[in-house]
């Protein structure tokens, strides 16, 4: 079982960081003793000060491929979740001035949150909404119908370059609205208005 990410999906995201807009998905991975399952407390790690949440829409793949072609792209999808990708801001920075890679600051222990999941086949792809809400205020609230890359061309460009298998995990982006956790904050996952995931910070 793999985990993929795909970084600046939302414009608006893009724009809040100040980077520039990709002009192909962002692809980057997560080993899987990142995953956070059941609503389990997120403990806050002591090599960073600046953990952030970033809530998305997470896929989970329901067969096999390879070089899939756009039209059966969709037909991949088993079943959709709440995901969030903790990332470690400040080591993030670091990566990114010395031009290292982001492992450290995105795949470190439990910092993929993962939701229960419902079929896919209960979804409109284009208009799914994805809010995140931080000790009872709602602080992202995007849609798919935004996406810089939808489902199938994530899909598309994944399968270019691995093997697509049952299993797998494709958190899709984040959009605007992301921002630091401290100890004792609750983040909640909704998708079209449905809670899905609840987090504590210890």
């Amino acid at each position: 079982m793999k985990i993929f990410c795909i970084g600046r999906n939302y414009a608006d995201h893009v724009k809040e960081l100040n980077n520039s807009l990709p002009t192909q998905p962002l692809v980057f991975m997560k080993p899987t003793s990142a995953l956070l399952i059941k609503n389990r407390h997120f403990f806050y790690p002591e090599f960073s000060n600046d953990i952030h949440y970033e809530g998305e829409i997470v896929l989970k793949i329901g067969k096999n491929g390879k070089h899939i072609q756009p039209e059966f792209a969709l037909s991949y999808i088993e079943s959709i979740g709440f995901g969030i990708d903790f990332t470690a801001r400040d080591l993030q920075q670091k990566c990114k001035t010395s031009g290292h890679p982001w492992e450290i600051a995105k795949g470190f222990d439990s910092s993929a949150a993962i939701s229960d999941f419902i079929p896919f086949h209960e979804f409109d792809p284009n208009n799914i909404q994805v809010t995140t809400v931080l000790n009872g205020e709602t602080v992202q609230d995007g849609n798919t119908k935004d996406l810089i890359f939808n489902f199938e061309t994530i899909i598309v460009h994944l399968s270019k370059y691995f093997t697509i298998q049952m299993g797998d995990y494709i958190y899709t982006g984040t959009p605007a609205g992301v921002g630091p956790i401290k100890i004792g904050d609750r983040i909640e996952g909704y998708i079209n208005r449905k809670k899905m995931l609840k987090c504590d910070i210890k």
